[in-house]
């Protein structure tokens, strides 16, 4: 049985964003992609689709989703359903960082707003 230790998993960092790669096919899963994300305080959202439903379990701190034009605060225990192909952004407009974990199916494929390439993130593969 894999075991991802917290401390020696990947950690990917984008602006106002970090990730660490939890379980993923690099790490031994088969089906499911998990990670744990850290939105900054005062991160604006970055809206994208993916091509499978993904979910998000807040962990601390609180943010809002924005998902089919409406928005919706997430805080602390809250759980965030997001259809495959729903155009939807994450962000954190508060003063604190938002904690959540996150998981996909395994060749889950993201895509910004406005167009681009598909791709793998890659704390996901």
């Amino acid at each position: 049985m894999p075991i991802i230790r917290s401390a020696t998993a990947p950690r990917f960092a984008l602006p106002g964003l970090a990730v660490t790669g939890l379980a993923a096919p690099s790490r031994g899963a088969r089906e499911s992609s998990v990670w744990r994300l850290a939105l900054a305080a005062g991160a604006p959202g970055a809206p994208h689709s993916v091509d499978r439903e993904e979910i998000f379990v807040a962990l601390s701190g609180r943010a809002i989703a924005t998902l089919a034009g409406e928005s919706h605060e997430l805080a602390a225990g809250d759980a965030l359903i997001v259809p495959a192909g729903e155009t939807f952004a994450l962000s954190n407009p508060g003063p604190e960082p938002f904690e959540a974990i996150a998981l996909a199916p395994c060749g889950v494929r993201a895509r910004m707003a406005g167009g681009g390439e598909a791709f793998c993130p890659p704390w996901t593969e």
